[in-house]
């Protein structure tokens, strides 16, 4: 099912835009800090790397966002750790979903994020 504001068969074009190694300087240090925010909603050291490393992979330029190639690309990646993290490893959803509620009602005002 489509968006009211799309048609069927009617593709769409993205904007083209242009951006220099100044305007993305820093994003790094940004999504350390977002990431930093659900520090407590894992309880291992480990998994929580791999959260960060997994978000470096959603940013990064490959075109296929599959967990192995993500942590092929990335810095310290573990093709056999990334992939358990997704499947196996516990984390505090609940936590996360309030944390991130937190994080929308500070930058828009609104109690539940929405």
């Amino acid at each position: 099912m489509l968006p009211a504001c799309r048609t069927e068969g009617k593709e769409e074009t993205l904007p083209s835009f242009t951006l220099a190694p100044g305007d993305v300087e820093g994003l790094l240090h940004e999504l350390r800090g977002f990431h930093e925010a659900f520090r407590e909603c894992f309880t291992r050291r480990e998994p929580r790397e791999h959260f960060f490393r997994y978000m470096v992979g959603q940013l990064s330029p490959l075109e296929r966002k599959s967990i192995e190639p993500m942590a092929l690309e990335v810095d310290e990646g573990n093709v056999r750790g990334m992939p358990r993290f997704m499947s196996d490893d516990l984390w505090d959803e609940v936590q996360m979903r309030r944390i991130y509620h937190r994080m929308v009602y500070d930058d828009m005002g609104t109690p539940m994020g929405w």
